[in-house]
């Protein structure tokens, strides 16, 4: 029982919110219609990617407070390239590499100078959103049509087309678990996390590991920087204030934890899920923000201390 709790968590915590929204005879027949679903497959994605690169940060014993400045950071950077007429590759190109610098900083600061992730990652949190508001000259970097409007939209006329944005995360999320799984860079993060010193004495690069954890961690928060571009048409370097609470809580929430060396894509994702199911169903019952915003912050302090109880069975 307690391995099947473990490893059908998060899907019985998914299954347990939308069971507790579809009590209200008011909204169960519109947020359990595909139309509701397909909108929080689609407000799920800026999360989803960011919990991608996020999972393996915390599976290797990391953490990330920096994620919504980068977002933010990343989105004025395509807005201000597609401005100057910039080819959309390499307006993505661009803008995953400005995500990927910030990472490979990071992760150069972390693991080269043996510094502590929350102090360094708190003070990028700071930089990248200055760094947003200086490139926009703080306001909104607005521009002509680009395809990269539609990627988190559909044209479909029937409604039952997911945007690009969602295949593009399945198909992310595909790739990264198996990379974690079944290649010598994905065991290397789990080793690292479980116990870094006896990683580094069985032969581990362990500095240049954590940098390229960083690093590529950073080219998918560059990525979900694109999404939220694509989402709102617009360059906004104040946006995802707080998204990365959100994208450590779908982590957390998910299976991982926040002392390394355990973790899943799929958990992750489940978790992302949950977030997003959360927001909607709120949204729908005409609760107010703050509300809102009581439930996710009380929904991140229980999965930490899930985390806890399970950290203390392991033991």
């Amino acid at each position: 029982m307690k391995s099947l709790l473990s490893r059908f968590g998060p899907f019985l915590g998914l299954l347990v919110v939308i069971g507790l929204f579809s009590l209200s005879n008011e909204i169960r027949g519109y947020f359990l219609s595909y139309a509701n679903f397909k909108i929080i497959l689609t407000q799920t994605v800026i999360v989803a990617i960011g919990a991608l690169g996020m999972t393996m940060i915390i599976v290797s014993g990391g953490i990330d407070l920096s994620v919504g400045s980068v977002i933010a950071l990343c989105s004025v950077v395509g807005a201000i390239l597609i401005q100057e007429a910039w080819p959309v590759a390499a307006v993505v190109l661009a803008v995953v590499a400005t995500g990927g610098l910030v990472g490979l900083l990071n992760g150069a600061a972390i693991a080269g100078l043996r510094m502590t992730p929350f102090i360094i990652t708190l003070g990028t949190l700071g930089i990248a959103r200055g760094a947003a508001k200086w490139l926009a000259n703080n306001e909104t970097v607005n521009y002509d049509a680009s395809p990269i409007n539609h990627w988190m939209t559909t044209a479909d006329p029937f409604g039952w087309a997911l945007p690009t944005g969602a295949w593009v995360t399945l198909v992310l999320a595909v790739l990264t678990a198996v990379m974690l799984r079944s290649t010598v860079f994905g065991r290397h993060i789990f080793a690292i996390g479980s116990n870094e010193a006896t990683a580094r004495l069985c032969g581990v690069a362990t500095v240049r590991t954590k940098i390229l954890i960083y690093a590529a961690a950073g080219c998918f928060f560059g990525l979900a920087g694109l999404m939220q571009l694509s989402r709102l048409r617009q360059g906004d370097p104040t946006v995802a204030i707080g998204v990365e609470l959100d994208i450590i809580a779908a982590v957390i929430i998910g299976g991982a934890s926040l002392n390394g060396g355990v973790g899943t894509v799929l958990g992750s994702m489940i978790g992302a899920l949950i977030m997003a199911v959360l927001r909607n169903g709120s949204q729908q019952m005409g609760w107010p923000t703050y509300f809102q915003e009581i439930i996710i912050g009380a929904v991140i302090i229980a999965a930490v201390f899930l985390d806890r109880l399970r950290q203390a069975k392991r033991e």
